[in-house]
């Protein structure tokens, strides 16, 4: 019951900042059902395409979702779901859908580009390539993170000696399969809708029975590669994928996908209410404490739970994905609202699920797999937080031994692993227009207009992809916890520099911005305290000669931790600066 009760209250509360707080904010701004957006104004048929709010709104809603709702929350746990409900809620309204819905609103006004063309506006062109170089380092981490969760979803220590189609397949097995053959189905669909002239609906329904059909096939034949092979083919594809039209593959991969997103969470809310009535007979039980204390193995209370728990509440790579591709596809402004405000509220009750899902495993499976307790209940996580999110709501429906246990295991970790594949197609056409645009000069529109060999070589899409891909695949190879803590802190800073980016633009277009200051001192404070003690931990190991101290992930770390701090804190610094001149006009 108290599984049910948490989703309901989440449910009712993010609705009601949906209707209320939403609709306030796009009054504040003006957002204007008349005016043209970039997608009708500069259509290219590449990158700028109108699409209809459906298809926009899976596009958007799965590239922002990720594994990131299911990873945080669940590893964030350990401090009771108290505080994990808070920040999800509290995060999702005030936080993460205003920066998600701001950003996506200052895009559309500046002709579909980046935060980075927001921030120039603003604050100028030195802030500008500093945000850019700032922004291709999260994308690094994105790219690494996300082809570390899909090769953990597609690989078992089982498959090391495997390679190619399998009878009777693992969980592992059968998500490859479904998955490759997920993105065949998208180009057909791709292709119906906009060369073939089917309308969404019939081509919808006929994407959605084709859905079940290659969902049932990958139950029955898996495909099973090592965990190096994978991570090269993810590579390639999501280098192919970033680089051809987004009517072929983005759109419609997205749009397609979204469906396995909401499936996914409709079986969740069955799975709960379900239990919720008659669960009590095989002992189904919500087992997290409330609290468990203000410091756990993953840190302190602050800074960790708000660096953790990520996209469930707020997350700096929305930001991206809403001025990077969403916003030139955006066909009409009154749909802003919906698509950016409302995507992070659905994604907050997504995190919400996800705190269920673990808090089952606490009260109901005694194998500990996933968890380790101590005498005050959960004291740290373990293991792959998108096999848990599967086993804990599939245990609402039945025991391990089940039929039902397994296959909805099989379906749910199979969507982890379809929204890990659609952010990564995402970070990389993101990193490719940002690597081009820290290149480019302002009267230089492609990189086909560089005036310097050198330049127009560095601008040249095949060459950024390339180089975002390899070193994101290569970190990749990396365990998740040597990524996750600094993807996490890394992002959430680069909220709080969105955040003030738009709040920036708003104030200098004389528009309301002060909803912006509280979610902006707090996240940059939270993010550059996460980064500080990181570079403080990792300088201690080495002077201390810990064991694996100076392993080469761990200088990754400490790099990657210096260089964002110092180039956040510069842009705190001018983000001050012109937010001072504002307040003296």
């Amino acid at each position: 019951m108290t599984a049910l009760l948490i989703i309901l209250a989440a449910i009712a509360l993010l609705f009601c900042g949906y209707v209320f707080y939403g609709s306030w904010l796009a009054k504040q701004w003006g957002i204007d059902p008349a005016k043209k957006t970039p997608a009708n104004e500069m259509t290219d048929g590449v990158d700028y395409v109108p699409a209809k709010p459906a298809v926009l709104m899976g596009h958007h809603f799965s590239s922002i979702a990720g594994a990131g709702p299911i990873n945080g929350p669940i590893q964030a746990a350990v401090f009771g779901w108290v505080p994990v409900f808070l920040w999800c809620v509290i995060g999702g309204i005030f936080f993460g859908g205003l920066q998600d819905f701001g950003s996506l609103f200052a895009s559309v006004r500046h002709g579909g580009k980046s935060v980075g063309e927001i921030i120039k506006d603003s604050m100028g062109k030195t802030s500008k390539k500093l945000f850019i170089i700032f922004a291709l380092l999260v994308l690094i981490l994105v790219i690494a993170s996300f082809v570390n969760v899909v090769a953990a979803t597609f690989f078992t220590a089982s498959d090391a000696n495997q390679f190619g189609f399998v009878l009777h397949p693992t969980g592992n097995q059968t998500t490859a399969m479904i998955s490759f053959l997920f993105i065949i189905l998208a180009v057909i669909y791709g292709i119906l809708t906009n060369r073939c002239g089917v309308k969404t609906l019939p081509a919808t329904i006929i994407g959605i029975v084709a859905i079940v059909g290659i969902v049932i096939l990958g139950l029955n034949v898996g495909l099973a590669l090592n965990r190096t092979a994978w991570i090269v083919l993810i590579g390639l594809y999501i280098a192919v994928a970033s680089l051809i039209p987004v009517w072929i593959m983005l759109q419609p991969r997205d749009y397609l996908s979204s469906f396995l997103l909401y499936a996914m969470m409709l079986i969740a809310l069955v799975g709960i209410v379900f239990a919720a009535i008659c669960g009590g007979s095989r002992g189904v039980q919500f087992g997290l404490p409330a609290f468990t204390g203000w410091k756990t193995a993953i840190g302190n209370m602050f800074p960790a739970l708000f660096i953790t728990v990520a996209c469930g509440a707020c997350s700096g790579f929305h930001s991206l994905i809403a001025s990077g591709t969403s916003s030139k596809q955006l066909d009409n402004e009154r749909n802003a609202k919906a698509i950016g405000y409302g995507s992070m509220l659905i994604e907050s009750a997504l995190g919400i699920i996800s705190l269920i899902a673990i808090g089952i495993i606490v009260g109901s499976i005694s194998d500990q797999t996933f968890i380790t307790k101590n005498a005050k209940g959960l004291f740290a996580f373990k293991g792959s937080p998108a096999a848990a999110f599967g086993e804990g709501i599939a245990y609402l429906f039945g025991d391990k031994t089940t039929t039902a246990f397994n296959t909805i295991k099989a379906l749910l970790t199979l969507a982890v692993s379809v929204f890990a594949l659609t952010s990564l197609d995402s970070a990389t056409r993101l990193s490719r227009f940002m690597f081009s645009e820290l290149f480019l000069k302002d009267d230089e529109a492609t990189w086909k207009d560089a005036k310097s060999s050198v330049r127009k070589t560095l601008a040249n899409p095949f060459v950024g992809t390339a180089f975002m891909v390899i070193i994101g695949c290569i970190l990749g190879g990396l365990s998740l916890s040597q990524i996750w803590g600094l993807f996490g802190s890394a992002n959430q800073l680069l909220a709080g520099i969105a955040l003030m980016a738009v709040a920036a633009w708003l104030g200098q277009v004389g528009k309301n911005n002060k909803m912006f200051i509280i979610p902006t001192v707090f996240m940059l404070c939270a993010t550059l305290t996460q980064l500080i003690l990181t570079v403080k931990g990792k300088i201690a190991a080495m002077a201390a000669g810990a064991e694996n101290a100076f392993h080469w992930g761990n200088w990754f770390q400490l790099f990657f931790a210096a260089s964002m701090a110092i180039l956040a804190i510069v842009l705190v610094i001018e983000g001050v600066k012109t937010f001072s001149k504002q307040c003296k006009k």
